[in-house]
């Protein structure tokens, strides 16, 4: 059986909608952070996984097998610096335990915007920003979209700020295969690229059901949770998003965050 790991997010639920169903008894669908979901496909627990872009340009040998994706061409909402000094004056920074491209993202516009290069620390899953003694922090997720007012100088949305600054989307996860992968003449590799478009584009005419779902809400209303998948987020890698992981690739390799042999994803 093919093992398929997910995020665990709000901005998931489009592209797995259908994918249990779809995969019966072929394969297995697992739900952690983007984070672990890198860790466990770099480790063989999973063969296939959503995981963060900046994993897909760290990993030897993976291979991006779809074309549904999680990226952004504008504000994502789900993604925020939360600052209580003026970005320029960042000198700690906690990042939350789920990112590593947002995390990378944030480093390479502090860095470019304001050559800055804050020491950083993390914010645990469970942890409250609250509790973190840092001047800023990056928080992810379902977390992230409702943050404290009145507790910020400067709350920035890293969708937005990546898309002005380069004028390109960003792409925050991709379905990546491991290499070494045993499949099946039931699940080959071109049947689960199309259980994954499949799936996608099932959850993409099913957004009114997704975001009525008592599982999504997390406090947020019905039209919220639409126009977030509707307009917040983009769910296709096209030549758009290529070339912004392209950029996002290039700039991350001469910062060092990722090796310096670029891979082709344009």
């Amino acid at each position: 059986m093919i093992r398929v790991g997910a995020v665990s997010y709000l901005n998931t639920k489009p592209l797995i909608h259908t994918l249990n169903e779809r995969l019966g008894g072929q394969g297995t669908l697992s739900l952690d952070l983007p984070s672990r979901l890198a860790a466990d496909l770099a480790a063989e627990r999973l063969d296939v996984a959503l995981i963060p872009s900046v994993e897909f340009f760290r990993g030897t040998d993976y291979e991006i097998v779809s074309n549904a994706a999680i990226a952004c061409r504008g504000p994502v909402w789900s993604v925020r610096l939360l600052s209580r000094v003026p970005v320029p004056e960042i000198r700690r920074l906690a990042l939350d335990e789920g990112s590593r491209t947002s995390a990378a993202m944030l480093r390479l516009l502090l860095w470019e915007m304001y050559q800055l290069q804050p020491e950083t620390s993390q914010l645990e899953i469970d942890q409250s920003p609250e509790e973190v003694d840092a001047d800023a922090i990056l928080m992810i997720g379902d977390r992230a979209m409702h943050p404290a007012r009145g507790v910020y100088r400067e709350i920035w949305d890293l969708g937005d700020r990546w898309c002005r600054w380069t004028e390109l989307p960003f792409v925050f996860a991709m379905w990546v295969a491991r290499p070494g992968i045993q499949w099946s003449s039931k699940l080959d590799r071109s049947k689960l690229t199309s259980m994954l478009e499949a799936s996608r584009d099932a959850g993409l005419e099913s957004l009114e059901e997704i975001a009525s779902s008592p599982a999504a809400q997390h406090g947020l209303t019905k039209e919220d949770l639409h126009r977030y998948f509707a307009e917040n987020l983009h769910f296709r890698l096209g030549p758009g998003e290529r070339l912004g992981l392209d950029a996002f690739q290039q700039k991350a390799a001469q910062r060092g965050l990722i090796p310096e042999d670029l891979k082709t994803v344009v």
